[in-house]
């Protein structure tokens, strides 16, 4: 008989949004990591399953690594409620999300009020009517989440109304496309959750702003092996996507100990590799100069394309071009979501290889290592844990432990994208 599997448990997360659709929380996800030859991962214990997310999120991987300048939203069943673990965590970067299961009987109400006079932040969870009972949590609450999937438009505009009367922030969960965010924006919900931003709304004939088409240029540039004196002379010309290069290579995300100081030396001393990687990601970026870190769409790009690099890694070790082509999978997946364009016609804008293009158009079966590794990366993004166990199984070398430590790395480095002080950017 075989030796049963050690446990892996690690951090997923979801962003939460506000209403110019700006980064501004994540709800942190539990992964359990246990992937037996004949069962799936599975939640047995909540209550566990929620310790070890606290465990990894504050102290293995660290707060920062996480959650980066962001807030964390997580989920507290009833043992949890009154566990002193609790009391162990920061308030000020923490959001108690208290489940539905929890009855709210007296003792109930008086640790949540407790955990207030601690200073910590309360949500309810998955409200789609009021009860009588809930009344004394949800006076007692900052955030109440409304489930809008279980309502339709005429029970959520009900309901939205009799809640505004609590005067607490409403936020919208599993908003799944723009018609849905903009219906919960008119009803007057704050906060969103879900990867409705994610979603790609393809527009036949549409054409891309000019900036954006400048970027795809100046990236097809690079990736031809171009000239340094006509990659320069590009970027000149567009002044805006100049100083955001430049904020973007100066970022700690970067690696280098020297600031840059200007296009030319940014264009030296990142070399053609990194710049085409800085290329990709500035394509997330507001043209006009500012690097937008709490744009969800860039750091979501961003740690895909960091995350499928590190894993690319297990399956050919210092094989630096798999890397490449990984991080590009991972920026390149979420254009059409960007762009409004099929990503056949994005790809027939740049010079990819042939296993980039395989990975990003092909069906699962046919997408080679890059699309199973794709696969792999947005299964992380989910809350389906049968989504992830059936990604890994695709590609047993990566193992959910190895998947863990590269995904607390992927975070910690899309979290520093552009968050350098304005001072700190150079002049072109």
């Amino acid at each position: 008989m075989s030796e049963p599997h050690s446990p892996q448990i690690f951090l997923g997360r979801q962003p939460i949004l506000g209403r110019e659709q700006q980064l501004v929380a994540y709800e942190l996800l539990f992964r359990d990591g246990v992937l037996a030859a004949d069962q799936g991962a599975q939640i047995v214990d909540p209550t566990k399953a929620t310790a070890t997310v606290i465990t990894n999120a504050f102290t293995e991987l660290a707060a920062h690594a996480a959650l980066g300048p962001y807030t964390g939203f997580i989920n507290i069943d009833r043992e949890l409620l009154f566990s002193d673990l609790i009391e162990v965590l920061p308030p000020q970067l923490v959001v108690l999300e208290i489940l539905e299961s929890i009855f709210p009987a007296p003792d109930v109400i008086a640790r949540c009020r407790q955990l207030r006079d601690l200073g910590f932040v309360l949500a309810v969870d998955d409200i789609v009517q009021i009860e009588a009972a809930y009344l004394p949590l949800l006076e007692l609450t900052d955030i109440i989440k409304v489930d809008i999937l279980k309502l339709d438009v005429d029970r959520l505009r009900g309901l939205t109304g009799e809640l505004k009367k609590f005067g607490k922030k409403l936020l919208a969960e599993k908003v799944e496309s723009n018609a849905q965010l903009s219906l919960c924006q008119d009803l007057g919900f704050e906060l969103f959750q879900g990867y409705y931003f994610a979603r790609p709304t393809i527009i036949v004939g549409r054409r891309i702003n000019p900036e954006q088409a400048a970027l795809l240029r100046l990236l097809a540039l690079v990736m031809e092996d171009a000239d340094t004196h006509a990659i320069e002379n590009a970027f000149k010309v567009e002044p805006g996507l100049t100083v955001n290069m430049l904020r973007l290579t100066n970022s700690v995300s970067c690696g280098l100990s020297t600031k840059i100081t200007s296009l030319r030396h940014a264009i030296t001393i990142l070399g053609r590799r990194q710049l085409q990687r800085w290329l990709q990601l500035l394509i997330y970026t507001n043209p006009k100069g500012n690097a937008q870190a709490n744009n969800p769409l860039l750091q979501l790009a961003a740690s895909r394309g960091r995350l499928m690099e590190l894993l690319a890694d297990r399956l050919q070790s210092r094989n630096r071009e798999l890397g490449d082509h990984a991080f590009m999978v991972g920026i390149m997946s979420l254009m059409p979501t960007l762009l409004g364009m099929a990503m056949t016609d994005i790809l027939a804008q740049l010079p990819v290889a042939q296993r980039v293009k395989q990975a990003l158009i092909e069906n699962p079966d046919q997408c080679g290592q890059l699309g199973q590794l794709l696969l792999i990366v947005e299964a992380t993004e989910l809350t389906d844990p049968e989504a992830l166990q059936d990604a890994l199984q695709r590609l047993p070398a990566i193992h959910p432990e190895f998947l863990s430590n590269c995904l607390a790395r992927a975070f910690s480095w899309a979290n520093n994208l552009g968050q350098e002080q304005d001072s700190e950017s150079a002049e072109a």
